[in-house]
């Protein structure tokens, strides 16, 4: 089945094509979710807020791209739309290390792992982390995203890097 005729399914209302979406992109859009998200109830949350909305403006889907990354364009711009009504109240400039590549470090941890200890970065690093390094944002596009400063994304990701490091370091047992 073509992206199109999922598509014209979804608008005409056919629960058939509806379910084939959801059982198709709900697992990875949920995956994004996660790595934006507090906890697992917080990216169900906007994944299924998500979905009602792609279910109600489907139409609006030109075919400029895979449906794929239409779907998760709007997964992550509601992510970030969620954090920014819940502003963090804690500091950014509480972590100062610096993650390398040392592919020893990631080696031994299943990417799983890793994910995990991306989500306990603080907020303003772990957006610009995904945006950047996982859904391969600029820093321009970051700034413009988030409202904030070019140079800020890029601080914000280096900071996010040595906290990760860090993180990694810890969890193998590696002394820096």
């Amino acid at each position: 089945m073509t992206d199109q005729e999922l598509v014209q399914g979804c608008i005409n209302r056919d629960e058939k094509y509806q379910k084939i979406l959801w059982d198709t992109y709900a697992p990875k859009l949920l995956t994004v979710c996660r790595r934006y998200c507090k906890d697992t109830y917080e990216a169900e949350d906007v994944l299924m807020e998500t979905m009602v909305k792609v279910y109600d403006n489907i139409g609006s889907f030109r075919g400029d791209s895979k449906l794929g990354t239409y779907l998760r364009r709007i997964i992550i711009n509601n992510c970030l739309n969620k954090i920014r009504r819940h502003k963090p109240t804690s500091s950014l400039e509480q972590v100062d290390f610096y993650l390398g590549n040392d592919e020893k470090i990631t080696d031994k941890l299943a990417a799983e792992d890793i994910m995990k200890l991306v989500s306990q970065l603080p907020d303003g690093y772990r957006q610009v982390f995904n945006m950047f390094a996982i859904d391969g944002y600029s820093h321009r596009e970051i700034s413009e995203v988030l409202n904030i400063k070019e140079v800020t994304s890029r601080t914000q990701y280096s900071k996010a890097r040595k906290a990760l490091q860090e993180k990694l370091l810890k969890v193998t047992g590696k002394a820096m």
